[in-house]
C-alpha cells in the first residue's frame, strides 16, 4: 500500500515540524552527497532551520564553490531575485509603520488632540467610546473600594477577636493572682497573739464588770488608766497615788 500524499504548507506542530526538518534535511545532504559523486558535480548545500542554526554540505570547499558561484555570468539574475524578495519584507515593515501611526493619531484623539479634522459622527463616536471608558473606570474604582472595605472589616473583625482575648487573659490572670492572695491571707491569719489576746480579753472583762455595775466601758477604760499628781509641799516634793 502507497504511502498517502503529504500537504506541502507550514507544520503548526513544532515538534512534528523539528522531527520533519531533521529528516528532510538529512534527506537533502544525502541526495547532494550522492549526486556529487554520481555525475562528478560541485555541489553546495546550505541550510539554515528555523532557530538560526546553520547546515552545510560541500563536494570540495564551500568557498571555492561561492566563488565559482559568484563569477558565473547567471549569478546576478539570482541576486536580483533575491533583493526581490527582500521587497517584500520591506512592504510589510512600511504596513506597520502606517498601522502604528494610525493608532497612536486614534490614541491622540482619545485624548482630546487633534480633533480638527473629524466630522460630527466621528466626533460622537469619540463621545461614546470615552463615555464607555468612564463607566468601565467607574466600575472598577467601585470593585475596588468593596474589596477594601471588606478588608477593613476582616481587620476589624480581627482585632476584636485579639481585644477578646486580651481581656480574657487579663481576667485569668487577675482571678490568679486574687486566689493566690486569698491562700496567703490564710495561710498567716492564725491563734492572735498574747498581747492581742490579753487586750481583748481586758476589754471583754471590763465590758462584763461595766454591765454588772452598770457604768459604760469608757469609764472602765478611764478608772484602769492610773493618774499621777505631783504636789509640792516645803518639806519637799512627795508623790501622790490615787
Amino acid at each position: 500500500m502507497g504511502r498517502g500524499k503529504i500537504e506541502i504548507k507550514k507544520i503548526e506542530n513544532i515538534n512534528s515540524r523539528q522531527v520533519t526538518f531533521s529528516k528532510r534535511r538529512a534527506g537533502l545532504l544525502k541526495k547532494a552527497r550522492e549526486l556529487a559523486i554520481l555525475c562528478d558535480a560541485e555541489v553546495g548545500v546550505v541550510v539554515f532551520s528555523s532557530t538560526g542554526k546553520l547546515y552545510e554540505f560541500a563536494s570540495t570547499r564551500m568557498e571555492q564553490i561561492l566563488a565559482r558561484y559568484n563569477t558565473n555570468p547567471d549569478g546576478p539574475k539570482l541576486i536580483s531575485s533575491e533583493k526581490e524578495t527582500e521587497i517584500e519584507p520591506q512592504h510589510q515593515v512600511n504596513a506597520l509603520k502606517s498601522e502604528v501611526a494610525k493608532l497612536q493619531l486614534v490614541q491622540r484623539q482619545m485624548a482630546g488632540k487633534e480633533l480638527g479634522g473629524l466630522n460630527f459622527q466621528e466626533l460622537q463616536h469619540i463621545e461614546h467610546q470615552l463615555h464607555e471608558g468612564i463607566l468601565a473606570v467607574k466600575d472598577r474604582k467601585e470593585q475596588l473600594l468593596l474589596e477594601q472595605l471588606e478588608k477593613s472589616k476582616l481587620q476589624e473583625q480581627k482585632v476584636v477577636l485579639e481585644n477578646e482575648t486580651l481581656r480574657e487573659q487579663i481576667e485569668e490572670y487577675r482571678s490568679r493572682l486574687y486566689r493566690e492572695n486569698g491562700l496567703i491571707g490564710r495561710k498567716n491569719s492564725g491563734p492572735c497573739s498574747s498581747t492581742v489576746c490579753d487586750c481583748r480579753s481586758e476589754r471583754d472583762g471590763n465590758s462584763d464588770t461595766s454591765l454588772r455595775l452598770g457604768l459604760s466601758v469608757d469609764f472602765c477604760h478611764k478608772r484602769k488608766k492610773p493618774k499621777t499628781e505631783s504636789t509640792s509641799n516645803d518639806l519637799g516634793g512627795v508623790m501622790v497615788l490615787e
